[in-house]
């Protein structure tokens, strides 16, 4: 009997193994289809700021934001490989995609065996290139997730008795705190490896100054990566900048949103990014109570519950809950779905075989149903297209033709400044930045600082005198409010008309955009979301 049994348990293996390549395959498919989509804000300013670090001008100097420096060294890191190009951008996302799938499968097999590491690494890769997470754009939460589900694969290790248990306790800090650097909610994570690593060796029975030792050892890699980053960026001389951006005004930004409105913007997002991948969500639902009523799989689901927790946490500083934050808590959503996986096996284990192909066949299903659901996306649009589908009217597409008419009419040497939140404008078009500001969000913010960041951003663009001026007149590049402070709208119309030319404009409508370099009418019909071109005056 035991025979007949492991005999099936190998014909069942291969089309475990079967799904796996078709899945991943798909997926790649889907990437490698899609390299060539327009990089949006958040992207641009990571290539913008990559860029300059590979021009040696360090974070913080020429482009200010909030974000710890770690995603732009990765950033840099990326171009220096497959080239300054969207699709060089875009191929370092796959690579760092599926990066994060094997380390999820690793992960899945140690809690659980190969067939739980399969099912949690093809519900990451189905989850993770939604466009409902703005899966095909290289945010900072990807490169979050890389170092410190690193950090937990190391840390399960950490409770064996071993000769080298210290050495692995700086690396698995090293690795949260290379985390942390990437983006800053990723302390969250780092919180949870210290508490599981002192609860561990709690459990253990170890001697108190032991698990100090360990903490202590575990802290230091934390720190390490912050402590050399804050030294390099004292030595080149932006270190003042570097603390106002991502503490000071950082502590302003997560402000902004009062805690009553959290909840309905909570559940807003989370309804958008569940949405076709509800099946898999429904899984991860049925791997918490299957795993904790299971006495095999409890101590693994309390682990994974937990590490659920800190990644929902991370997801809540300012209360924004952006579609692509929701990436942090992926892969503990995958690795639960697994465990869902693994204990509806074992439940049929002893039936016949054909029953005991249930599992796969769910998982099978719940895998392709959000694929089919968002096929347009996937495999019939064009990248333009699947911009627009993903970002409405915002000038991300629009704005690669601009730079390329910026790079054209403009030396190196040049500078350009934008009135607006356009930052990937200054990387497709290679030419610096005219003032720091690459984001006029924070101007526009119910915050102390934002009077002061107008007048110090009139400033740079008056002393730079930047050779085009470009005025994005949309909604979303500003998200102006009533009560938002009106100075450097002001300002800026007096400027313009002082010391400017009108050299180009770009409508942009519902269903295209019109182009007017060089030649621009008096008028245009239905000018609702534009984008003006000013030439400075000889």
């Amino acid at each position: 009997m035991r025979g007949k049994i492991d005999s099936e348990d190998k014909i069942l293996r291969l089309p475990w193994w079967c799904l796996a390549i078709i899945v991943f395959s798909v997926t790649i498919a889907i990437r490698i289809r899609l390299l060539g989509i327009p990089l949006e804000r958040d992207e641009g300013e990571y290539a913008y700021a990559g860029q300059l670090m590979l021009q040696g001008i360090p974070p913080y100097k020429l482009a200010y934001n909030m974000k710890f420096p770690g995603t732009y060294a990765a950033y840099a890191v990326i171009m220096s490989i497959f080239g300054q190009t969207i699709t060089g951008i875009h191929l370092g996302l796959l690579l760092v995609n599926a990066a994060t799938i094997a380390l999820i499968f690793f992960l899945g097999r140690r809690l659980g065996n190969s067939t739980a590491g399969i099912a949690a690494a093809t519900s990451y890769a189905v989850l993770s290139v939604s466009p409902a997470v703005l899966g095909l754009a290289a945010h900072a939460t990807n490169f979050v997730m890389v170092p410190v589900l690193g950090g937990t694969l190391l840390i399960l290790k950490l409770s064996e008795l071993e000769q080298h248990a210290f050495g692995r306790a700086f690396a698995t800090g090293l690795l949260f705190g290379i985390g942390m650097l990437m983006k800053q909610p990723a302390v969250l994570f780092v919180l949870f490896g210290a508490i599981y690593l002192i609860c561990k060796d709690s459990h253990r029975a170890y001697k108190l100054k032991r698990i100090f030792l360990r903490s202590l050892i575990f802290s230091a890699g934390v720190i390490l990566p912050f402590g050399a980053t804050c030294l390099l960026l004292w030595y080149a001389g932006v270190f003042d900048k570097f603390w106002f951006w991502t503490i000071e005004y950082a502590r302003q930004y997560a402000s902004v949103i009062p805690l009553n409105r959290a909840p309905r913007i909570f559940f807003q997002s989370a309804q958008e990014v569940i949405g076709a991948g509800w099946t898999l969500w429904v899984l991860a639902g049925v791997g918490i109570v299957s795993g904790l009523w299971d006495q095999r799989t409890r101590a693994s689901t309390i682990f994974l519950l937990s590490f659920l927790l800190f990644s929902a946490l991370a997801l809540c500083p300012g209360f924004y809950f952006r579609e692509h934050y929701f990436i942090l808590v992926l892969p503990a959503v995958s690795l639960l779905v697994s465990v869902a996986i693994i204990n509806l096996s074992d439940l049929m284990a002893a039936r016949r075989i054909v029953v005991r192909f249930v599992p796969f066949l769910l998982l099978g299903t719940a895998l392709a149903l959000p694929i089919l659901w968002d096929k347009r996306f996937f495999f019939e649009a064009s990248p333009v297209e699947a911009c627009r589908m993903s970002y409405g009217p915002n000038p991300f597409a629009e704005s690669v033709r601009i730079a390329a008419y910026l790079r054209e009419h403009s030396s190196p040497d040049d500078t350009i400044a934008i009135l607006g939140s356009e930052p990937e404008i200054y990387f497709y078009s290679q030419r610096h930045s005219a003032t720091g500001y690459i984001y006029t969000y924070g101007l526009m913010e119910p915050q102390k600082y934002a009077h002061l960041m107008q007048q110090e951003m009139i400033r740079e663009i008056e002393r730079a005198r930047p050779r085009y001026l470009i005025s994005v007149g949309m909604f979303y590049s500003w998200l102006w409010r009533p009560a938002s402070e009106r100075l450097i709208f002001t300002w800026a119309n007096e400027y313009t008309a002082q010391n400017y030319a009108v050299a180009g404009l770009v409508n942009i409508t519902p269903k295209e955009s019109d182009y007017f370099f060089g030649d621009v009418p008096p008028s245009v019909g239905d000018l609702k979301d534009y984008i003006l071109i000013y030439n400075r005056n000889p």
